[in-house]
């Protein structure tokens, strides 16, 4: 078993305080960047398509209606990378999601992608 800088933080906080406890989330909460706020600007965000930041996907299937999804494929965990006109694109084995609903266009994902909260704030688009 191998440790991790994660796993000695988190034994270190649970021997010594809990001042350390807040770098210890889970492996999935890391992953799907839960709990982590996404700000990005909304003119970045392409009318009829989308980006990809960090944990999240934010789309604009039209203008001024923003979505938002956690960047993980439900298929085998892989980051989706690519948005285009038509879909969010996973790399690693081809399936395909909705840019309205993260619904599942192309398989072989069975499930949608999970679906995060988009707020617009200001000039910004927040993605909690």
């Amino acid at each position: 078993m191998t440790t991790t800088r994660r796993s000695a933080i988190c034994l270190a906080a649970c021997l010594g305080g809990t001042s350390a406890l807040s770098s210890c989330s889970s492996e999935d909460d890391a992953d799907t960047g839960e709990g982590a706020a996404v700000r990005v600007p909304a003119s970045e965000v392409p009318q009829g398509g989308g980006l990809v930041r960090g944990q999240v996907v934010i789309t604009q299937p039209v203008a001024g209606d923003f979505k938002a999804f956690a960047a993980r494929c439900p298929h085998q965990g892989c980051a989706v990378d690519q948005v285009t006109t038509e879909s969010i694109v996973c790399p690693c084995h081809g399936s395909q999601f909705a840019l309205a609903d993260g619904s599942v266009l192309q398989g072989p994902a069975a499930e949608g992608l999970t679906v995060r909260t988009a707020t617009v704030d200001g000039t910004d688009v927040v993605v909690s």
